[in-house]
């Protein structure tokens, strides 16, 4: 049945009447339209409308052929747009919309500026200065380099012919896209799409007044390549495929639940309640190009920074309040100091680096166990006594725009850099931790607070992120380890980043939807799983770095999940069999073994838990939102609106699997008290080293759990082990606020020493623990 007739016209055109041609104002909002829906012959009647409406939708672009002559204003926000150049047919057009459609960059809203000569208002803001100089400024100043290319290296070939002018056409083209570069890296694909066109035309123009004629009129197809790269290179994979509107899947995302706001007034997350439309891919990105010499700005960089811009900045602490937390008898004051270079920090700073001042070391009460340990029955090989931790910091370092009234961004996830590259002379660990929340990815330095590096990409939400260590060659043939930083969020774009030499070296494409979870396999470094809301999981191979930072990738497996991916882990001792993969609807194991020769795969068992017997109307208690290994056997889990946390053993449970029944109940050795929060994704973090559970809840507090043998044998008697500790929310103090109220605790990361801890807030603050030494 036809959306879009002549009726439905009438109805929802202003001012009323029963002429299309008299119709000034259209909404078509809201209608889970696609570009099939839109009858071009129909629409194209409407020679007098001037406002058209189409937010809301499915369109991936406006249809061909569709002419709007009187068209002014157009809103596509909040759509699947990917193709802009669709909208060089609405040349009238004087203010348009594009916000929200997750897979535009500050690429194509550059082509839509030159494409729409009258635009003047692009997404509610006055462009007129910008639109000039893209359009002339730019324009002229490319022209004169691509002339400067032509006379250096090339002639019209003699007799021209159709096949020789289009052999020189794509060296010249080729060459000049290649030699030409202009403005931030993170525009190279729009310098390089303006190049592509200037040359065309200017080969063109001389083929014309040069009065030659074509003496072959035999067609030939041009073997062209468009190359959408990061830093400038002419081997690249596309950031954006077109695609059929037919392929399109109108599935909405499962995850609908919003976090509720009783405890403060937390700007919602669109991670977890806003709709991101399937749209599953067509193809496989084959190779990723590298960013060369794509070298990170420091925290000067003017704004206006590009969506796609790839900024790791030498951060001058500008951006991050820190709280020095004051012993009980005071509550600690968030502050914004200045910043000093920590030992790994890279010089290329071009602020002045100052000092900060002098800390007060904060103490938390400590909680004596003395519990002797047996390490035969639940094979825990830890000795030492429980920890005592102590606030260190409170980070502001998310925030946007700077702003220190921002307490509504939402930070997701934090992980410790390997020892390999990591400075402060920890043995075994690091002081070095990348967290991501909002579009900014922070590397900082947790004995001083020093945010190290900040790499933000406007208009991104970064959900995950995974630390792995790499060979990168070297001159001679020889290859040196290096730490790199991946990152994904509701884009679907995985960044790649090397943090110590500042450079975000590359990005690929893993899934038109939104990235939920990341993982690097230990045993295979450069093997990298993404869990996406698209109900994947993709591993993928980035294979080795050369010298310039180029690199391959390739996609190994497909694991079709029946909900969201939230959290992966694999076997501690055997990394490259099984991947439990924890989603918004249960958990699920998979083989993962790659000399069995099917790609796509589903889960090979699902786990179930004691819990899921409470099921009722409101809740199936089914969301996995905390998974990790706690030894080589133990693994921590819990299901949202549990109240407790599982230790379960691996190896029981998969034992008792028959082979047969996918469902395969856990063997579960303990349960842990927990806060009875209905609160979502409140992530927990493991030790094993240390022998630590932790997670923290919606008041901001830390439940700690010191897992001993003895603890675990209480289990027997039916009751649940309480935490061997809870750390209260250190209230930190904002001048002119008074205290902060504790915030929910999205995600929890520790050395593997255990001398850092780090927690993240939905209320856009970063708090760092350390280990009180006795």
């Amino acid at each position: 049945m036809e959306k879009i007739t002549e009726t439905i016209l009438m109805e929802k055109s202003s001012p009323k009447t029963n002429k299309l041609e008299q119709i000034k104002i259209l909404n078509l909002s809201r209608m889970g339209l696609k570009g099939e829906d839109l009858p071009v012959p129909l629409l194209s009647k409407l020679c007098s409308l001037e406002q058209l409406d189409l937010s809301g939708n499915m369109l991936q672009e406006i249809p061909k052929g569709l002419c709007l002559p009187s068209l002014k204003i157009l809103n596509c926000s909040n759509n699947d747009m990917e193709d802009v150049v669709s909208l060089e047919a609405l040349r009238n057009v004087e203010e348009l919309r594009l916000e929200d459609n997750l897979y535009l960059t500050v690429n194509d809203e550059h082509k839509v500026i030159f494409l729409l000569p009258k635009l003047r208002m692009f997404n509610g803001k006055d462009i007129s200065s910008t639109a000039h100089h893209i359009r002339h400024g730019s324009t002229e100043i490319l022209r004169k380099r691509v002339i400067g290319v032509w006379e250096r290296s090339f002639s019209l070939p003699d007799p021209i012919t159709a096949q020789s002018l289009a052999a020189v056409e794509k060296r010249f083209v080729h060459a000049a896209c290649t030699q030409i570069k202009y403005g931030p890296n993170s525009l190279s694909e729009y310098t390089k799409w303006r190049v592509e066109m200037i040359a065309k035309e200017y080969l063109k123009s001389l083929t014309c007044s040069d009065g030659g004629k074509i003496t072959d009129t035999t067609p030939t197809k041009e073997n062209e390549v468009k190359t959408r790269d990061l830093g400038g290179n002419s081997v690249t994979s596309p950031q954006k495929r077109t695609r059929n509107n037919s392929e399109v899947a109108a599935e909405a995302s499962p995850r609908k639940s919003s976090r509720l706001a009783s405890a403060a007034p937390v700007e919602a997350s669109p991670r977890k309640c806003t709709r991101v439309t399937s749209t599953p891919q067509k193809t496989d990105p084959i190779m990723s190009s590298p960013r060369k010499h794509a070298r990170m700005t420091n925290v000067g960089t003017p704004e206006g920074s590009p969506r796609n811009s790839s900024r790791l900045e030498n951060f001058s602490q500008k951006g991050a309040s820190k709280t020095e937390s004051p012993r009980k008898a005071a509550k600690p004051v968030i502050s914004t100091p200045t910043s000093r270079p920590s030992k790994g920090e890279s010089p290329r700073k071009t602020a002045k680096d100052q000092t900060t001042a002098q800390q007060s070391k904060p103490k938390t009460a400590k909680t004596e166990h003395n519990t002797p340990r047996k390490t035969a029955s639940a094979k825990l090989k830890v000795t030492q006594e429980p920890v005592s931790l102590q606030p260190l910091h409170v980070l502001q370092c998310h925030s946007r725009q700077d702003s220190p009234d921002d307490f509504s961004t939402q930070l997701w996830a934090c992980a410790f850099e390997p020892s390999q590259e990591c400075s402060g002379g920890i043995s075994g660990g690091s002081r070095t931790v990348a967290t991501c929340g909002g579009e900014t990815l922070c590397v900082i330095e947790c004995e001083s607070g020093h945010v190290l590096k900040k790499y933000k990409v406007p208009g991104e939400e970064f959900f995950s992120l995974a630390w792995s260590t790499v060979l990168m060659s070297r001159t001679g043939g020889s290859a040196r380890p290096c730490n790199i930083l991946a990152a994904g969020g509701k884009r679907g774009l995985v960044k790649l980043i090397h943090p110590r030499v500042n450079l975000a070296f590359g990005e690929f494409r893993a899934s038109r939807r939104a990235i939920s979870i990341m993982r690097f396999s230990p045993r295979n470094a450069s093997f990298l799983f993404t869990g996406t809301y698209e109900n994947k999981i993709f591993l993928w191979d980035i294979g080795g770095l050369d010298r310039d930072y180029n690199f391959k990738i390739s996609k190994l497996l497909v694991l079709e999940t029946c909900s969201t991916p939230l959290h992966l882990s694999l076997l501690p001792t055997s990394p490259d069999t099984h991947l439990l993969s924890g989603c918004d609807d249960g958990l699920y194991i998979f083989d993962i073994q790659l000399s069995k020769n099917t790609q796509k795969r589903n889960e090979e068992m699902e786990i179930v838990f004691p819990v899921y017997k409470k099921k009722d109307k409101k809740n199936t208690y089914r969301t996995i939102d905390g998974l990790s290994f706690l030894s080589d056997d133990i693994v921590a889990s819990k299901s949202h609106m549990q109240g407790s946390i599982y230790l379960w053993s691996w190896r029981a449970t998969r034992a008792s699997w028959n082979g047969r029944k996918k469902e395969v109940p856990a063997v579960v050795l303990a349960e842990l008290q927990w806060s009875s929060t209905d609160v979502p994704y409140l992530s927990l973090g493991t030790c094993p080293g240390y022998g630590y559970v932790v997670c923290g809840d919606e008041q901001g507090r830390l439940w700690m759990y010191h897992i001993t043998d003895t603890m675990m044998e209480n289990f027997k008697s039916g009751k649940t082990i309480s935490a061997t500790e809870v750390l209260e929310w250190p209230s930190p103090v904002r001048a002119g606020m008074g205290a902060l109220e504790g915030p929910s605790i999205n995600g929890i990361a520790m050395d593997p020493d255990l001398h850092y801890l780090v927690a993240l807030t939905d209320k856009n603050m970063a708090v760092v623990w350390k280990r009180e030494s006795r």
